[in-house]
């Protein structure tokens, strides 16, 4: 019953890699479509691209690390 527990809670722990990797695509199709209305903010924009994308990269992870930490741990 336990073990049962342990993996269905890791299983909606998981649901949140669904929605980062919408995130990631959001951030990366922004920056595409803000790239070809002005192409000389590349710089700029790519930077603020990569701090998006390290930031819902981050919220996966700890997604991620929780799935685990239920499964290994508890």
């Amino acid at each position: 019953m336990a073990e049962g527990a342990k993996l269905i809670g890791a299983g909606c722990a998981t649901i949140a890699l669904a929605g980062a990797g919408a995130g990631i695509g959001i951030v990366f199709g922004s920056f595409i479509n803000s790239v070809a209305r002005n192409p000389s903010l590349t710089k700029t924009l790519f930077g603020y691209a990569i701090l998006g994308f390290a930031l819902t990269e981050a919220i996966a992870l700890f997604a991620l690390m929780m799935a685990f930490l239920i499964l290994f741990v508890f």
